[in-house]
């Protein structure tokens, strides 16, 4: 049995709390070290990791190019969370939050951070997937923000405690992952009548959503499918497959990628070619 904790009258940091990321956990902001950002070619500059988080915008980028928007190329830097990339002065500069990912754009001079800002960004700039009339519009930016209000419960919480925590907890698992399931459920049965999350057409809801849910109920994300039983949602299951078939939901998803198979991982991409040319098989090989 776990010896009960008292939290002190006043918290301070002593030490590393333990877990999988303690060691780049601290409770204060800004830079750690001087150090500038690479630029490359693109009008587009995007810093960032292929977490569920960084993934939305590279699919979304991918999506932009294969509609043909020339102005959406972009150069992808990688952040490396693990070694502390993301509180240089550079990132620091583009994001006050240290949080991956980040987005500089050279022609406006504009800094975009928070995944759900950039992809609103982007949508706005280009005007793809995102609907111009008022209700449908609103439809597909209610699920945004569920989604950015409802990932840190999946991976703050549950993934924390599940995957990352040095030690198993009953009580923080199961509150996990009862509302993880509670939020499966919204999704399927909001998803029984509908072929996307804002309707019958396929927007930056969708983008923001399945690196999380979708890889979730691929079993894929903390090694949680059976445990969550995610079989059971028949509808998310579907819908998944649905944009997981999507050749730039593809490419987007092997951007700035850093562990899985090495033909899915592309470190840096600076051209359409390095998804042929630049995967670590080929680099390694």
């Amino acid at each position: 049995m776990t010896q009960e904790y008292t939290p002190p009258k006043v918290w301070t940091w002593e030490a590393e709390s333990g877990g999988t990321f303690a060691s780049i956990n601290r409770p204060v902001s800004g830079p750690t070290h001087d150090k500038d950002l690479p630029v490359g070619k693109h009008p587009l500059q995007l810093y960032s990791l292929a977490t569920p988080n960084g993934q939305k915008v590279t699919i979304m980028l991918e999506e932009l190019l294969a509609l043909g928007h020339k102005g959406a190329e972009y150069d992808a830097w990688l952040i490396n969370i693990g070694e502390g990339d993301q509180f240089s002065s550079g990132f620091v500069d583009v994001n006050p939050n240290s949080k991956i990912p980040a987005l500089f754009d050279t022609k406006s001079l504009t800094r975009v951070f928070e995944s759900g800002s950039i992809l609103f960004y982007l949508a706005e700039k280009f005007g793809e997937f995102l609907p111009t009339d008022v209700e449908r519009r609103t439809e597909c930016m209610n699920w945004l923000f569920w989604l950015q209000g409802a990932a840190p419960y999946l991976g703050g919480g549950f993934g924390h405690f599940y995957a990352y925590a040095p030690t198993k907890q009953e009580y923080p698992i199961n509150r996990f992952a009862m509302e993880v399931k509670r939020q499966l459920d919204v999704l399927d049965k909001h998803l029984e009548d509908n072929e996307y999350l804002a309707g019958d057409t396929y927007t930056i809801a969708d983008m923001v959503t399945w690196p999380w849910y979708g890889r979730l109920v691929q079993g894929e994300a903390y090694n949680a499918g059976e445990f969550l039983s995610v079989h059971e949602y028949d509808h998310v299951l579907r819908w998944e497959k649905q944009v997981s078939a999507r050749p730039a939901v593809q490419r987007g998803q092997m951007v700035n990628r850093t562990s899985g198979p090495l033909e899915g991982q592309l470190h840096e991409r600076h051209d359409a070619s390095d998804f042929d040319t630049k995967t670590q098989d080929k680099l390694q090989g």
